[in-house]
């Protein structure tokens, strides 16, 4: 949804992005809101993180935002949220549509039998530190958790029948046999219904379909010899449209199969060397809400250091950025919220349930993009105990029911006495020689020795990504001496990680080097206090996307090892 290439020629659509009426309430419940006597004295821009803003910076608790939206008919009509954080009450005509919690991933609200004009929409949004609400967002992970309606939010109006997903996923890319699956809802049935599908504008199917209940799925499959590969270095595109009755959807997708060979992760049976970096999505005037400008900005930068690889850490990364990867060529690892979790949380029903429903959420927003080639859960959780193993195999088998096409990782930092690599189809290591322990001179031998246990387990051969790795730069901080949190030494450690992993090493298939740009860290605890600026400085560009001595060093490296 609210993509840059048109979605719909039937369906309309309103993008109800813009500037809407905003109450900040603080530390209050929810449940004792009266929406008909709320004031709304202030403004704000959505999508946007109201915390910072200068007025409301750093704020946590309750917010208001209201807009007026009008309705032609009775409806049916779908409201589409593509991220609120961190938990959410939708609210029309002083009605409760959903419930909604955890940022960071799409969801929507159907109403129908509307009265007809103009209707106030009301969201209650809570950015705070709540275990028990928003299980998802804890005060301890180290990022700043912005709040607010941080992602484009739509109205669209729906017919009788409609479609709620089209999936396509590549069966054979030889032959280039795709299959489409059909998510579709229903008012009226059991009934018939015209049935179109195009490829890239061409009619490959027409038929009558029978819908014999209110909600359910089909699929087809087709084969398109003469169609372009997706991949890395020809990130060809093509367009799935698919009209159902008086409904339509359309989809971009790309012809490309990720499969796991050996030590190798292969797109279309071609190994890939993926080299990159770790991104949140954060900066200081606009939070986790980034407009469209400073997410291609982004993408230039990842592009212009020959960047082909992105672990959105710790969560799922927005479908804009997601788009613009497609077009670039810039594989993505997806990765659903999550950071240093215990058997506390991995054995609680209540935090599966909100972790299960984020993985969910973020497979189905991430199924169409051809720069998703993995999928990641439980970033530094404690995957060294026992206790957690089922834990992670329920979400693992979440994301696995959704999309069984895709490889599925974690990131470790227990990489000598994990328990659950076996699975996984990627090992995915993070880990900081040469900062938090070590010296620089001591990196090669320390990731020799990760990559030497790995291969003495029952995980040994499988694919090995560096996942996290690097230091603390602070930009424009250069001294004679090189030390720490100086330009030069991030420059020196980055080169050294580079050049032992693809030079001596070559056991090593990805590097996901931490960072991109800096960013602010939580202060809810006392991390910030380990944090100069309270932000983390591990990025080759600073939060403004300032670039640091250690982004001249990656271009000019990734540069060579892509040759």
């Amino acid at each position: 949804m609210n993509r840059r290439y048109r979605q719909h020629d039937v369906r309309r659509v309103i993008e109800l992005d813009g500037v809407w009426d905003f109450a900040y309430l603080g530390a209050v419940d929810p449940q004792g809101i009266d929406l008909s006597t709320l004031a709304f004295p202030d403004r704000m821009a959505v999508p946007g993180c109201w915390d910072a803003t200068p007025a409301y910076a750093g704020k946590r608790g309750l917010a208001a935002y209201r807009t007026r939206i009008f309705l032609p008919t009775a409806g049916p009509y779908r409201l589409v949220f593509n991220g609120v954080n961190n938990w959410c009450q939708v609210y029309l005509g002083g009605a409760l549509l959903v419930n909604h919690s955890g940022g960071f991933t799409r969801f929507f609200a159907d109403f129908v039998n509307q009265a007809p004009g103009e209707t106030d929409l009301v969201v209650l949004v809570d950015n705070a530190m709540n275990a028990d609400r928003s299980p998802q967002h804890l005060a301890y992970f180290d990022w700043y958790h912005y709040g607010g309606i941080a992602r484009p939010v739509e109205l669209h109006s729906l017919g009788a029948t409609w479609i709620n997903a089209v999936r396509v996923f590549t069966e054979d890319y030889q032959a280039r046999r795709v299959n489409v699956t059909i998510d579709y809802g229903t008012l009226k049935y059991p009934d018939w219904f015209d049935l179109a599908i195009l490829f890239d504008g061409i009619t490959v199917l027409t038929e009558r379909v029978s819908l014999e209940k209110a909600s359910g799925s089909f699929s087809r499959t087709f084969s398109f010899p003469e169609a372009g590969l997706w991949s890395p270095e020809s990130p060809t595109l093509h367009e799935v449209h698919v009209v159902l009755g008086q409904d339509d959807l359309r989809e971009r997708i790309g012809i490309c199969q990720v499969q796991v060979s050996g030590p190798d992760i292969l797109i279309n049976g071609q190994a890939q060397r993926l080299l990159g970096f770790c991104r949140h999505e954060s900066h200081p005037e606009f939070g986790c809400g980034l407009p469209d400008s400073l997410l291609v900005a982004d993408v230039q930068q990842l592009r212009d250091m020959n960047v082909n690889f992105v672990r959105g850490s710790h969560y799922p990364q927005d479908p804009r950025f997601l788009d613009l990867c497609d077009e670039a060529g810039i594989c993505v690892w997806n990765e659903v919220i999550g950071w240093q979790h215990t058997a506390t949380h991995l054995t609680d029903p209540h935090f599966l349930q909100a972790q299960h429903i984020n993985a969910a959420e973020m497979t189905a927003m991430s199924f169409n993009h051809p720069s998703v080639i993995l999928y990641g859960l439980l970033n530094e959780s404690l995957s060294n105990d026992p206790a957690c193993r089922p834990g992670y195999e329920s979400i693992i088998r979440v994301i696995r029911e959704i999309d069984p096409t895709r490889p599925v990782t974690y990131a470790s930092n227990h990489p000598l006495d994990d328990v659950c690599l076996d699975l996984i189809d990627v090992v995915s290591i993070n880990t900081y020689p040469g900062w938090y322990f070590g010296t620089i001179e001591e990196i090669p031998a320390a990731l020799d020795h990760i990559m030497s246990h790995v291969d003495s387990t029952d995980s040994r051969g499988k694919p090995i990504i560096i996942s996290e790795i690097g230091a603390e730069g602070i930009y424009g901080w250069r001294d004679w001496n090189e030390a720490r949190w100086t330009e030069q030494f991030q420059a020196h450690l980055h080169e050294t990680v580079i050049r032992h992993l693809f030079s001596a090493s070559k056991r090593a298939c990805g590097l996901s080097l931490w960072l991109f740009s800096d960013f602010r860290t939580s202060e809810e605890t006392g991390r910030a206090l380990g944090r100069g600026r309270g932000f983390n400085n591990k990025g080759v560009v600073d939060e403004y996307r300032r670039p640091k001595q250690a982004y001249g060093v990656v271009k000019s490296l990734f540069h060579d090892l892509k040759k």
